[in-house]
C-alpha cells in the first residue's frame, strides 16, 4: 500500500507551498479556497488539509510552489472501449429521419477489434488522466483483460458492464426496430454480477462496480425491476440511458407504455437516490417533446434522489441541448458530468457544460463555475455513493490534482478555478494523484503510453473502416457517410 514504510509503520506525504488549496467547509457543504494551507497523506488518505500542521514529520515533501491544489475530477459517464475510435467519423453525422442521433444507423457499423479495443483504452485512460480526472466510471461491453487495464491506469475505476434484453437497428435510416432476446438480458445481469465481484477483487484496490441495465428503450420491466433489486442487495449504483439524446426514444417509450421514459422508471420503482440517469434530456417539459404533463420529470428527478449524468459535447455535435444545466440544478437535481464520447477530456467538458447552459437559459448568469465544478467533483460522487472522493477533508481518498498557476494559460489568475476552466484547461494540469500515487507528472501520463496507444487506435480505426460498406444497410463506404471537410482527402 502507498505510504507504508519498510518497517511496517505509516510514512507521511506534506504537499506543501502551494499558492491556493480547494478545501471542503464540512460546516458550510462546499468547497472553498485556502491559502497558507497544505496537504497531508498517509496509506494513500488525506490525513490534514489547511494551514497549522502538526502532526508526524513527513517522509516525503511535494513542492507545490506556483499551484493550486484541488480534487481530482469524477467522471460519471464514459464509453471508453469505443468511443475514442470514432474521431473523424461522427464528428458532423447523423441521421436526418431520426432526429440526428447517430445512434442507430452509424454507431453500430464501426467496430474495434480486440487490439483496437485495447488502443481506445488506451487513450481514453490517459485522456482522463491529463484532465484532472481521478474516479471515471465505465460503460462497457467487458473485453478480455479490461479490468487489468483499467488497474494499471492508476485510475479509480467504476465499472458498468451493460447489458440489455434487445438490441435496436435500422434498416432504411428512418425506422428504429427491436429485435428481442429476453433471455440474453437475464444472463447479461448474472454475467454483470460477476465482473463486478471480479472488480472488487481486483489488486489494484482501486476498482468498484455498479448495475447497468444499457438504455430505457433496450430493456424489459422486469431486467429493470431486477437489476435495481440487485443494486439494493449489493449496496450497488443503478445507470441507464434514458431521456437520452434522440426523441426515438422518447416517442417509442410513450407508445409503449403512455408515459415518458422518466415517468416509466419511476413507476417501476427504479428511479432513487441510487439511480443515475444518463443524459436526461428530453423531459416531459423540453420544448421539443410537447408532452401534456410539463414539470412532472423535473420533480420526479429531484424528489427521488436520482442523479443526471450531463455530458453536453455529443449532443451539441447534433444541434441538440439539455434544457438547461442551471434550471436542473435550481430544481433540486443532482448533477455529475461525463465525457461519453471523444475527446475524453473533463475540462473542455466542463467549460462546455457553462457556456452551452447560458447559451440555452439566455442569461449568462444561470450557471456558474462553482456549479460546474461541484457537479464535477462532490456531485460525481455522490452519484456514487462516495464521500472519500471529490473533495478534500481528513478522511478522503488521497485523489488529488496540482494546477500550475504560472502556465501562461493561466495568467492572470486571479481565480484560478475560472482560469483553469475557461482558459487554461488541461494544459495546466502538472500533477494527478489518486490514493497518493503519482499517475501524471507534468503534463505527461505515467502509467500509460499515450502516443502508442493512439497510434495503435489509428491502424485500428483503419481495419474497422474496410468494414463499414457490409454492416451499413445501404452499403455505402467511409467516404459516402462521412465525407472529408475538404476534397483530395
Amino acid at each position: 500500500m502507498h505510504g507504508e514504510a519498510a518497517d511496517g509503520t505509516t510514512s507521511v506525504t506534506r504537499v506543501t507551498g502551494a499558492r491556493w488549496v480547494v478545501a471542503w467547509d464540512p460546516e458550510n457543504g462546499g468547497h472553498v479556497y485556502q491559502t497558507g494551507a497544505e496537504v497531508v497523506f498517509a496509506d494513500g488518505v488525506l490525513t490534514h488539509v489547511g494551514p497549522g500542521y502538526a502532526g508526524p514529520p513527513p517522509a516525503r515533501t511535494i513542492d507545490a510552489a506556483g499551484c493550486l491544489i484541488m480534487p481530482g475530477l469524477a467522471d460519471i459517464h464514459t464509453h471508453l472501449f469505443s468511443e475514442p475510435m470514432n474521431k473523424g467519423m461522427w464528428d458532423e453525422v447523423g441521421s436526418p429521419r431520426l432526429y440526428n442521433t447517430s445512434l442507430y444507423e452509424y454507431l453500430p457499423i464501426l467496430r474495434p477489434d480486440a487490439e483496437g479495443t485495447r488502443a481506445a483504452y488506451g487513450v481514453a485512460l490517459a485522456e482522463l488522466a491529463l484532465s484532472g480526472v481521478t474516479t471515471v466510471c465505465d460503460l462497457a461491453l467487458p473485453s478480455e483483460g479490461w479490468l487489468d487495464l483499467l488497474g494499471a491506469s492508476g485510475l479509480r475505476v467504476c465499472i458498468a458492464p451493460m447489458f440489455r434484453s434487445g438490441r435496436w437497428l435500422t434498416r432504411n435510416g428512418h425506422s428504429v426496430e427491436y429485435e428481442w432476446d429476453v433471455a440474453a438480458g437475464q444472463r447479461g445481469l448474472e454475467q454483470a454480477l460477476a465482473e463486478i465481484e471480479a472488480a472488487q477483487r481486483h489488486p489494484s484496490g482501486r476498482l468498484f462496480g455498479m448495475l447497468c441495465p444499457a438504455q430505457v428503450d433496450t430493456c424489459t420491466a422486469e431486467l429493470l425491476q431486477d437489476a435495481h433489486a440487485e443494486a439494493v442487495a449489493r449496496d450497488l449504483r443503478f445507470h441507464t440511458h434514458a431521456a437520452l439524446q434522440s426523441l426515438s426514444e422518447f416517442h417509442e417509450i410513450t407508445r409503449r407504455t403512455g408515459m415518458t421514459p422518466i415517468e416509466w422508471l419511476d413507476d417501476l420503482g427504479v428511479l432513487t437516490e441510487r439511480t443515475i440517469v444518463g443524459h436526461g434530456i428530453f423531459l416531459d417539459d423540453h420544448p421539443w417533446t410537447h408532452w401534456h404533463s410539463p414539470g412532472s420529470d423535473m420533480r420526479r428527478l429531484a424528489e427521488r434522489g436520482a442523479t443526471v449524468a450531463h455530458c453536453p459535447t455529443v449532443f451539441a455535435r447534433r444541434g441538440i441541448a439539455l434544457n438547461h444545466f442551471g434550471r436542473y440544478v435550481q430544481a433540486g437535481v443532482n448533477m455529475g458530468i461525463g465525457t461519453d464520447v471523444y475527446p475524453h477530456n473533463m475540462l473542455d467538458e466542463m467549460r462546455l457544460v457553462s457556456y452551452l447552459a447560458r447559451v440555452v437559459a439566455e442569461n449568462p448568469r444561470d450557471t456558474r463555475a462553482a456549479d460546474v465544478f461541484q457537479a464535477a467533483t462532490v456531485g460525481g460522487a455522490k452519484a456514487l455513493g462516495r464521500t472519500d472522493i471529490g473533495r478534500l477533508a481528513p478522511g478522503c481518498k488521497a485523489d488529488f490534482v496540482l494546477v500550475d498557476c504560472a502556465h501562461p494559460a493561466m495568467r492572470p489568475c486571479r481565480d484560478p478555478v475560472q482560469s483553469l476552466i475557461y482558459s487554461a484547461g488541461d494544459r495546466a494540469v502538472r500533477q494527478v494523484f489518486v490514493g497518493g500515487r503519482e499517475i501524471v507528472r507534468d503534463g505527461r501520463a505515467l502509467t500509460i503510453d499515450y502516443a502508442a496507444a493512439a497510434a495503435a487506435l489509428e491502424e485500428a480505426q483503419g481495419r474497422a473502416l474496410a468494414q463499414i460498406r457490409q454492416l451499413d444497410w445501404a452499403g455505402r463506404g467511409p467516404e459516402a457517410i462521412a465525407p472529408p471537410t475538404f476534397p483530395g482527402l
